[in-house]
């Protein structure tokens, strides 16, 4: 008979190794195991707390012993050993979960969508450190949540939330939640069905009630879509640009200035005088000013935050100009929506480097800004067959590279001076780099070293 004060996680990243401190401040006994290996960071860390954990494999019969297990979410559902501890009915939650059962009276703003929802939370979070706020950040950047709960004491939680961390959470609420969009994206871990994960996606509103805010694109069709489907009981605070303006509570994009209302307090901002451009963006500052309304920043506050915010690392980041050409890192734009809001944006002629591992990409969205702004494309993958026939006769010059090397070197060739050089892959990374981040940090190595 498994004891009720067992509980095992399952992957010891970030998420991992921050579940199993908590669960143990929390009194039960845990288990960590990893089936690869834990970075020596996080060894120390659960060495400190005396979390005993196993790497390079699992032992079956310790986790089928736990009264629940919490996953990482980077493990799917497909894993034997999950599918086999789901078979034994052993309840499997997310970090999120776990760790909103010990806030203490703290509240969460949680931010998901398929795209912005990093510059999002951290426009968010760093609204709220401006204001004084007692705010930590958490979820899929800055600390572990579960760590941050288990070691400090906040007032609000900003919280990151991909659809993987969503799909683990069952009683957790979300105070102020915010959905920036849904695309299609990481269809290989949803069946390859669209909607499995928009549903996945719409758990954001799970448990909100009238004293919560749900802050969303009212421009987006899929979210327009899927809202009558559900009970809002919550407060509603739509975004919109394209769209007439929402009247009462919300926020609009008219021109150049957008205004954010909530009750009888507005923020109005130039977009101008923002550090960060383009259409993607200033949707992203109308969700962050409706959430620091929510948290009540004031409106000045607000305004000034929004306008001193650098752009986050990885996402649209301009690295250096070379003899006339500018080079972009928009490495984290890992699926087709990102890539529209990147060549959405750009006002110089385009040298557009793109490819990696393919998630089931539909790119006809894409082709028309390809047509009007892309000379030439560089496809860098071990596989770039998909690009090479939907862009075929699309933009004037597609070459194949099977490295960063080569593809840099290739754009190199390609650009002339008042072109624009774009790293903005619209595929996950996993051919040839560890994850988006270290294919940014390649990217920006290369130009430093040959530039």
């Amino acid at each position: 008979m498994t004891d009720r004060k067992k509980i095992a996680v399952l992957g010891g990243g970030i998420s991992g190794y921050g579940s199993a401190i908590l669960a143990k401040k929390q009194g039960f006994e845990v288990f960590l195991s990893d089936r690869g290996r834990i970075a020596d960071r996080y060894k120390s860390k659960l060495e400190e707390w005396a979390v005993p954990y196993e790497e390079g494999g699992h032992t079956e019969a310790r986790l089928l012993d736990a009264a629940e297990v919490i996953k990482s979410p980077g493990i799917p559902e497909t894993a034997p050993v999950v599918q086999r501890i789901r078979e034994a009915g052993i309840p499997v939650i997310s970090e999120m979960e776990f760790a909103g059962r010990y806030l203490d009276g703290a509240r969460c703003v949680c931010i998901t969508g398929s795209n912005g929802k990093t510059t999002t939370t951290s426009l968010i979070y760093k609204i709220l450190r401006d204001a004084g706020v007692n705010a930590a950040l958490g979820g899929n950047i800055g600390e572990s949540f579960a760590y941050s709960v288990a070691t400090g004491r906040y007032d609000w939680y900003v919280l990151e939330l991909s659809s993987f961390q969503l799909d683990g959470m069952y009683d957790f609420r979300a105070d102020v939640g915010v959905l920036t969009n849904i695309t299609p994206d990481h269809l290989d871990r949803y069946g390859h069905c669209f909607q499995n994960y928009i549903d996945a996606k719409m758990r954001i509103l799970r448990n909100q009630g009238p004293a919560d805010c749900f802050i969303y694109s009212g421009d987006d069709p899929v979210i327009a879509a899927e809202l009558p489907k559900y009970d809002l009981r919550m407060r509603q605070l739509p975004f919109t640009a394209r769209t007439a303006a929402a009247e009462g509570a919300g926020a609009h994009l008219d021109g150049g200035r957008f205004t954010a209302r909530l009750g009888d307090r507005s923020v109005a901002v130039e977009t101008r005088e923002m550090r960060l451009s383009g259409l993607h963006n200033a949707y992203n500052a109308m969700a962050a000013a409706l959430a620091a309304l929510a948290v009540g920043v004031d409106p000045e506050t607000i305004r000034r935050s929004i306008c001193s915010f650098e752009p986050v690392e990885h996402r649209l980041e301009p690295v250096r100009e070379a003899d006339g050409v500018l080079w972009i890192n928009d490495s984290k734009a890992t699926n087709v929506d990102s890539v529209w809001y990147a060549l959405e944006s750009m006002t110089r002629p385009v040298v557009w480097i793109a490819g990696g591992t393919d998630k089931g990409n539909d790119y006809e969205p894409l082709k028309a800004f390809a047509r009007e702004k892309v000379h030439t494309l560089v496809c860098m993958g071990l596989d770039n067959a998909k690009l090479l026939r939907d862009f075929s006769g699309v933009i004037p010059e597609v070459v194949s590279t099977a490295s960063l090397d080569e593809a840099m070197t290739a754009a190199r060739r390609a650009a002339r001076p008042g072109d624009a050089v774009l790293l903005s892959p619209a595929c996950a990374s996993f051919d040839l780099f560890k994850n988006y981040e270290h294919r940014g940090e390649c990217f920006k190595q290369w130009i430093a070293e040959h530039l």
